[in-house]
């Protein structure tokens, strides 16, 4: 098990004179020559007039440089922004790590049958795009014996669940304890919290998409589009770091719904599985579900041999 400390390597810093930001980029001769709106547009190209970021936003500190005050300023822009686009009464938090706490995730291939109500409980959870989809949990099907990956379908129709003669695997982000995807941010966007989730600063983010190559899971989405939702479809439960209707042409991935597990509750894809595959637990706690299971069962790690380091397990029994 991993103790983590405020200086723990794996947390990256925020020293002024070692970061690479796109604060100090806008703040350059770039906004005297093309502006704001210009400087805004170079940054997300996929942008249209109606999509460019606000002075504040360009210029809004990284989440860990925040205080209390400027995060309540933020958040309620924020909850003001979404009811006025999409008439939609919100509210956003920011929860922070427990004490002594450690996220894990395991699941149960023996049990999984494939039917993907974890990928629509994460979407509706976490106002996801619905067209395009965009969908932080892939259920891989695989032949019974296979252990082939590369090909594994993850697009199967829905009669083809509970097939018998296959095997299904959700792979989502594992949460890694050396993640690869914190090492290659050049602006330092993305970072482990001490409860071991990796999490996106979205407003810091310039969609470089380094994070996504040098994930060995395929756990991020990088959203080409703004998001499509209907407002009824809208979770009004938000946090920050977490569900909350993200920009345009940035990266976006599981957090293990930080909003609510830091609160007490269980993954929106944990309460959504029919079959009881799901575990999810403190694994600093020597008296939970999870762990009893990874110390009694016999645990596989998907690509072990890359290092990460995952906290996202599997187990083979019925």
């Amino acid at each position: 098990m991993v103790d983590y400390k405020d200086d723990d390597p794996l947390v990256p810093d925020l020293d002024p004179s070692r970061e690479l930001s796109r604060r100090s980029f806008l703040k350059s001769g770039t906004i005297a020559l093309a502006g704001l709106a210009a400087t805004g547009a170079a940054l997300s190209p996929l942008m249209n007039a109606d999509e460019l970021p606000s002075v504040d936003e360009l210029l809004q500190k990284h989440y860990k440089r925040l205080s209390s005050e400027e995060k309540k300023a933020i958040f309620e822009r924020l909850e003001n922004q979404v009811q006025r686009e999409y008439g939609r009464e919100v509210s956003i938090i920011d929860p922070s790590p427990r004490d002594d706490t450690e996220f894990g995730y395991v699941l149960n291939i023996g049990r999984c049958i494939g039917c993907r109500k974890c990928v629509y409980a994460c979407m509706d959870e976490n106002n996801t795009s619905r067209d395009p989809q965009v969908q932080y949990i892939r259920v891989l099907k695989l032949k019974k014996g296979s252990i082939d990956l590369e090909t594994a379908s993850h697009d199967y129709p829905a009669s083809e669940a509970a097939d018998p003669n296959f095997v299904y695997m959700p792979v989502q982000c594992h949460q890694c304890r050396k993640p690869p995807c914190v090492k290659v941010c050049p602006v330092k966007a993305t970072w482990m919290e001490k409860d071991g989730v990796t999490v996106v600063d979205y407003n810091w983010c310039i969609g470089c998409r380094y994070c996504q190559a040098a994930c060995p899971y395929h756990a991020r989405r990088f959203n080409w589009k703004k998001a499509a939702i209907h407002p009824d479809e809208i979770n009004p439960n938000m946090g920050y770091l977490t569900n909350r209707l993200r920009p345009l042409g940035v990266m976006e991935k599981c957090t293990f719904c930080l909003h609510r597990t830091r609160n007490g509750l269980y993954p929106a894809c944990h309460d959504a599985c029919p079959t009881g595959a799901r575990k999810f637990g403190n694994l600093r706690d020597k008296d939970s579900e999870i762990r009893k299971i990874i110390e009694g069962e016999r645990i596989y790690v998907l690509k072990q041999e890359v290092g990460t380091i995952p906290r996202f397990y599997y187990v083979f029994a019925k």
